[in-house]
Parts: C-alpha cells; sequence; structure tokens
C-alpha cells in the first residue's frame, strides 16, 4: 500500500480546503478497496484537522458531516489513561468523539460538536465513555430445549425444583441437560448429586455440568446409559467419584463429556441457532463488543459463518479458537488463524493441556491440600501434548492452550519453546489461557523472552474462592490467578471471563481488589491499578487477536465500538466498581443496547 505525502498545494481553493480534492489524491495509490475502508477514517481525521479549526471560509462551509457525535462525557480513550488519578478528578481534555461509517474520526473537547455536523448528537451528561470490553477466553452456544440455564440458581433444592419441571416438558425418560450450577453458591453449600437428580425425574438421563465445565453430575439413569457402575474403572485425566462406601455420586471431573456428555442426542444447528444468536446479543449488556470463543470445532465453525451472515454488524465481533483435528483436516478447513474479517475471524488452536479447579484436576508440581500424591492430572501424554504443539506450530497456527496448573504451565512454555526453536517465526502471538497456579521465576522469564502471553480470569479469584481455598495452601493459594506478578516479569496479560461469570466489571473489580466473594483478600501483591485492568479487558484483549490497531483504543481511525457507563471506575472506590452499570453500547458507532432508566 503506497500513499503519497500530502501535497500543501493539493486542494488549495479560494484560501479554503476542498476535502474531495484531499482525499481524492491520498488514496490514488491505494491498490485496494478493503485497504481504502481501513485507513479511510484516519486520514480522514487527519485531513479535516489540517483544513482549519472550523472557522469557516468564504468558499466553504464552518462544519464537517459526520454520523454521530458522542459529546458531554468522560471520555476514557485507553490511549493514555491516568494510572493513579487523584481523587474526584479526571481528564477532562477529551469529551467529545465524531464516527462516520463504524470508525472514529476525531476525539475532542467540547469545541468538537461545533466542528463537525453531526446526523446524530448524543448529549453524555458527563457519564463516561470508554472502548467496549474485549472479552478474550468466554464460552458462548446454543441452547437446546432440554437444556436449563442453573448460573443463577440458588439451592440443591431449587435444582431439584428445575429439573422436575423440565422433566414434565421433555416427556418420559428423556434427556434433561443444564449447565451453571456452583456449590460456592448453593445454600446447602454441596454439590448436588444422583440422589437429588433421581428424585427429581425418576427414570431420566439428566446431566448438569458445573459452572467452569470441569465436572458434572449425572443421573442414575444417565449413569446406566453411559455403562459406569461402582466398578468403572478411572478414566485417564478424570475421576469418577465414590462416596465413603464405594458407591458412585454421580459426579464425573473432567472426563464427563466423553464419559456421559456424548450420549445425550445432539440439537441441530438450525435448532440452537436463534438461542445462540440470542446468547451473542445478551453480550452487550455486559458492555462486551468483541469476544474470543474459546473452543469449538472446524467443523461447527461454519455454523458460525453461517449465523454472522445473517446478522452482519449485529453480534459482537467474534474471532473463534478451534481445535486441531490433524493436518489432513485442517488443509480441508483452509484457514488458520486470523482468517476472516472485523466480525469474525479464525482464532488460535485450543489445545487442553490439563484439568481445572471445579473437580479438582488442574496439573500442579505439588499435591492438592490434604493430599499425599495427587496433583491433578494432564489431560493427554506429555508426548501427545508435545506431538500437538509442535505440528500446529510448524503448520503456521497460532496457539491459545488452556493450561491451569503450575506443572501443566511449566510443561506447555518448554514444548512451545522447542517448537520457536525449531521452527522460529516472528510475532507468533501464543498465548496460555488461565495461568491459574504461578509457575516458578525461571518459566515466567523464559515465557516473557519468548513472547508467550496469557489471558487471565480475575473473576476466578472472586467466583472459585471456596474451590481454592479447598484444595490449595500457602503461597500458591494467596497467589491464585496471579496478575502483578507475570505483568512485572514483561509477559502480555489480558483479562476475560470464561463465564465465571461473564461480565468484566466483576473480573474488573477482582483484578484491583483480589477478593473472593466472602470478602476475603487473596495475594494483595497481585493487584492491578484499575486503569492497567480496563486495559486488560480493551487493548491488550485486541493485541491477541492481532487488532491492537482497530479496536481497544478511542482514537482516529479505530472501530467505533464503545460503552457508556454509570460511573467512571477510575474514580470510584474499587469495592464500589461491581455497582457499576453498562448504560450503553455502541458497535461501529451503532446502538446495540440501551439500559431502561
Amino acid at each position: 500500500m503506497n500513499v503519497e505525502p500530502l501535497s500543501p498545494t493539493i486542494g488549495a481553493e479560494a484560501g479554503g480546503c476542498n476535502l474531495r480534492a484531499l482525499v481524492h489524491h491520498q488514496f490514488a495509490g491505494l491498490r485496494r478497496a478493503s485497504a481504502r475502508h481501513q485507513v479511510l477514517p484516519l486520514l480522514l481525521s487527519l485531513l479535516l484537522h489540517g483544513c482549519g479549526n472550523g472557522s469557516g471560509s468564504a468558499g466553504g462551509s464552518s462544519t464537517i458531516p459526520v454520523d454521530l457525535i458522542l459529546h458531554n462525557a468522560q471520555v476514557l480513550t485507553m490511549a493514555a489513561v491516568p494510572e493513579d488519578p487523584a481523587p474526584g478528578s479526571t481528564d477532562a481534555t477529551v469529551t467529545a468523539v465524531a464516527v462516520t461509517d463504524g470508525r472514529i474520526v476525531a476525539v475532542g473537547d467540547e469545541s468538537l460538536p461545533d466542528r463537525y455536523q453531526a446526523v446524530r448528537s448524543e448529549d453524555l451528561q458527563g457519564r463516561t465513555l470508554m472502548p467496549g470490553f474485549i472479552d478474550s477466553h468466554i464460552h458462548i452456544s446454543g441452547n437446546p430445549v432440554h437444556y436449563i440455564d442453573l448460573t443463577e440458581v440458588e439451592s440443591v433444592a431449587e435444582i431439584r425444583e428445575l429439573v422436575a419441571r423440565k422433566a414434565s416438558v421433555v416427556g418420559s425418560a428423556n434427556w434433561i441437560t443444564g449447565y451453571g450450577w456452583s456449590e460456592d453458591e448453593l445454600e446447602e453449600q454441596r454439590r448436588p448429586e444422583r440422589s437429588d437428580l433421581d428424585a427429581a425425574a425418576p427414570g431420566h438421563p439428566v446431566f448438569l455440568v458445573r459452572a467452569g465445565a470441569h465436572s458434572a453430575v449425572s443421573s442414575s439413569a444417565a449413569l446406566d446409559l453411559a455403562g459406569i457402575d461402582a466398578g468403572t474403572p478411572d478414566p485417564e485425566g478424570g475421576t469418577i467419584e465414590r462416596d465413603p462406601e464405594g458407591n458412585l455420586n454421580g459426579i464425573i471431573r473432567e472426563r464427563h463429556e466423553e464419559l456421559v456428555g456424548h450420549l445425550v442426542p445432539p440439537s441441530s444447528d438450525e435448532a440452537l441457532r436463534p438461542s445462540l444468536i440470542a446468547n451473542l446479543q445478551a453480550l452487550f449488556a455486559s458492555g462486551i463488543t468483541s469476544i474470543i470463543q474459546a473452543s469449538d470445532s472446524i467443523g461447527h465453525y461454519r455454523e458460525w459463518q453461517t449465523v454472522y451472515a445473517q446478522h452482519p454488524g449485529n453480534l459482537p465481533r467474534a474471532a473463534v479458537q478451534v481445535t486441531y483435528e490433524g493436518q489432513t483436516a485442517m488443509a480441508a478447513f483452509g484457514m488458520v488463524s486470523g482468517a476472516g474479517d472485523e466480525f469474525l475471524r479464525v482464532g488460535a488452536i485450543k489445545i487442553f493441556a490439563d484439568g481445572g479447579f471445579t473437580g479438582p484436576a488442574a496439573y500442579t508440581s505439588k499435591p492438592y491440600k490434604g493430599e499425599d500424591e495427587y496433583r491433578g492430572k494432564l489431560n493427554m501424554s506429555e508426548s501427545d501434548l508435545r506431538a500437538l504443539i509442535m505440528q500446529a506450530h510448524e503448520d503456521g497456527w497460532q496457539l491459545g492452550i488452556h493450561a491451569i496448573g503450575d506443572a501443566a504451565i511449566a510443561l506447555t512454555v518448554d514444548y512451545l519453546i522447542e517448537a520457536l526453536l525449531t521452527s522460529p517465526r516472528a510475532d507468533h502471538r501464543h498465548y496460555l489461557n488461565h495461568f491459574t497456579v504461578m509457575p516458578d521465576a525461571g518459566t515466567m522469564a523464559d515465557m516473557a523472552r519468548y513472547g508467550i502471553a496469557i489471558t487471565q480470569q480475575p473473576n476466578f479469584t472472586y467466583t472459585l474462592e471456596g474451590r481454592y481455598v479447598a484444595n490449595l495452601d500457602g503461597e500458591r493459594l494467596e497467589t491464585n490467578n496471579p496478575l502483578r506478578t507475570p505483568m512485572n516479569h514483561g509477559i502480555h496479560t489480558a483479562l476475560s471471563s470464561d463465564i465465571l461469570p461473564i461480565g468484566p466489571l466483576t473480573g474488573i473489580h477482582a483484578a484491583v481488589t483480589r477478593k473472593g466473594m466472602s470478602g476475603r483478600v487473596f495475594g494483595a501483591g497481585e493487584r492491578l491499578t484499575v486503569a492497567e485492568a480496563l486495559r486488560g479487558y480493551t487493548t491488550l484483549g485486541a493485541w491477541l487477536t492481532r487488532e491492537e490497531s482497530s479496536k481497544g483504543v478511542l482514537a482516529p481511525g479505530m472501530l467505533a465500538d464503545m460503552i457508556v457507563l454509570s460511573e467512571n471506575p477510575l474514580l470510584v472506590d474499587p469495592d464500589d466498581i461491581l455497582r457499576i452499570e453498562v448504560l450503553k453500547t455502541y458497535l461501529g458507532g451503532r446502538t446495540v443496547f440501551e439500559k431502561s432508566l
């Protein structure tokens, strides 16, 4: 792409500014329409500022037409956010933003509305405007008719009631599934078990996955269909739980999908599509304008293409991580990381190195609290993990690897470095999903040296507090989901939710307070400033998908993905961040969510 330097004589007309001539001259050297679209807003802004301050001239208009102006706002551009603003203060130099064709053309003060003529102008009445949140690790899917949403349940009794109600809908002996329960949030402070499901829906196969998706509870009918009884051995990388008498309690850690979940009759993409679309659009209410879908198959990526083609500009921008299915299948897929457009693209290869803490099954270097030997498990053999990483890297893919325990992290980093040394590639942007148990300083130094990044979930410290207290102790408990230490090592650390819960403000609150749900502070030294946490959910997330030049910052040329908050997170007490509301969300300058006031 070649753009000729701006000539001071081009466009001069009667002492004024011939904008059309300027733009035509600047774009004469651009060869591709897509390149024109990408840089047009930025050049427009530069040209417009070069046309004077809007005072007018004998030969031209005094204002410049744009689609939208937002003004009278506290604008957090994320280009330069003060790290530690004094109480009650903020950077008041940017209060307005102008948008055309889905991109920002100017940011400025309250003189900006006088220089631009907007089709639509909105007075934000002093509220906070910032880039939309980028959730760089999330799971979104459609909901089948037999599905129960358990994310808001408050007791085992409520779960039983919901299961019984669903049994009357799906008919005799049909499957019932659900997702989202967490014993830490249930009144009884225990997990639902096989006996609860059998009582609620006798004869029905029931399969309810815990929040975080690393364990599930099944009814007797479901276990019977799976051929699982008290004598069934634990699968590799998983655990079939038993009570003290050796009887199944219905809980399976990590391998629940392979043992039971795969038996649930699949719903067609057509049947799931309306709820998938609704679930994606619901993200706008949380201020999320971009996501990385954390795992899917190459076959199902076609459904994402169908959905996004049917709803252009009305869904959060998405990069979809896909699983590696062998060289032949990946070659037939015909795309690699980054293929796509500004709305939908292929993300990194997803590899599950180990399990999680809701089981628990994360692979740690030392035994779990109260255990003599058990320290979790890898999801595959070390040789298989190495081979998968080496092959996917050699094939040119970006890798986004699930690694939670410190032993899994160390192994994964060693294999990534081996792949990089064997097949060097500049700017690979490989990253780890999670990084819950902090590895040793040497591993983190290697990550920084070789550019291996992280997408971290600070909200885990908040919602999974009970799991960590039950299974970890000492320093590894205090530094769970570390933030400050990896950043101090120079590791690129983006922030995300992994649906525990969806809601960046929960993650930001946890990142700056390090508080669990009980109010206990874990490792205060791992705290971030609010500004750092905001960057983790904006600019640093954009980098993971190589989109830092188009989103995550409010600046000329950037996508106009923006949110309006009820309060400025830089100025409230950190404990009050959870009360901040998302009032409005814009995608490409279009309103896609507005809270009823």
